[in-house]
């Protein structure tokens, strides 16, 4: 596996590969990988000649209060990890070479980055947004690659691509679950024994409210009910729990056939996300 900080190098590297007519898959990251990751990593290798996995852990998308300096890195660990899946390049650069001095713009995407995660951290998907942006300019891949567990990043991401014209095929992979169904994070290095005891709550509430909303029951009730169980059990504050649309993030109170319900709440100092789609919908 390559291994490259700079963007030029970067770029020479991919028109190498394109001169031979191959294809390219980009997965970008902050590191600290899991086997969520290496999905993305594995089905880049299964649609495309080359795979390409970045590892920045961007500062833009962090307020001044949250988890960047502790955010979890082990380079070497990644490396590793990412050598065993056959990943072709890491592009691993890093503040100075993506932001340099004098660097003013930013991406927002308006509309579906307003709520839930967008209402809670306002700062985080115009992040977001501007490091994928340059991260596929930069490479220019045929597709990239992005975890469904972080949902709502995915459609924004889809939108910034189509909005823009950047020329690469946004890609979701579902999400990797623990076998208590606690979805796959970095961050749930942050969970002390008892709190990841209790972690998989998160994942049955979806459940459990994804089947009433199905079956016909009203959407408040049962979102207050899993609110209310999502309390007993330790999760506190409750940032949301929310019945939306997939496509729009319109809020839904009757089923439309493209209905996911969406979950943002902390355990101890852990911020855990994670979302569901309503059974027997379709989800583009």
């Amino acid at each position: 596996m390559k291994i490259i900080r700079d963007i030029p190098s970067l770029r020479g590297q991919v028109r190498r590969w394109r001169g031979d007519s191959k294809t390219v898959g980009l997965i970008p990251t902050m590191g600290s990988l899991h086997a969520g990751h290496l999905s993305l990593v594995r089905q880049a290798k299964l649609d495309c000649d080359f795979a390409i996995a970045t590892i920045f852990v961007n500062p833009t998308q962090f307020a001044p209060s949250e988890d960047f300096d502790t955010y979890p890195r082990d380079e070497a660990r990644d490396i590793a990890l990412l050598e065993e899946m056959g990943t072709d390049l890491l592009f691993s650069p890093d503040v100075g070479e993506m932001y340099a001095d004098g660097f003013s713009t930013s991406v927002s995407v308006s509309g579906l980055s307003e709520c839930l995660c967008g209402a809670a951290r306002p700062h985080f998907f115009g992040g977001v947004a501007t490091v994928v942006s340059k991260l596929l300019l930069q490479s220019l891949p045929d597709r990239a690659y992005f975890g469904e567990k972080d949902f709502q990043q995915l459609q924004v991401i889809k939108r910034m691509a189509q909005d823009l014209d950047i020329p690469v095929d946004i890609r979701g992979v579902p999400t990797m679950r623990e076998d208590d169904g606690l979805a796959m994070s970095s961050r749930n290095k942050y969970l002390s024994p008892e709190e990841r005891s209790v972690a998989s709550t998160l994942y049955r509430v979806l459940q459990d409210v994804a089947q009433k909303f199905a079956d016909g029951a009203n959407a408040g009730a049962a979102l207050a009910e899993g609110v209310a169980t999502l309390r007993a059990t330790g999760f506190d504050p409750i940032d949301y729990l929310e019945i939306r649309d997939s496509e729009t993030f319109e809020a839904l109170k009757t089923d439309n056939g493209k209905a996911r319900v969406f979950v943002a709440a902390h355990l101890g100092g852990t911020r855990l996300i994670d979302n569901a789609a309503v059974p027997n919908q379709v989800v583009s």
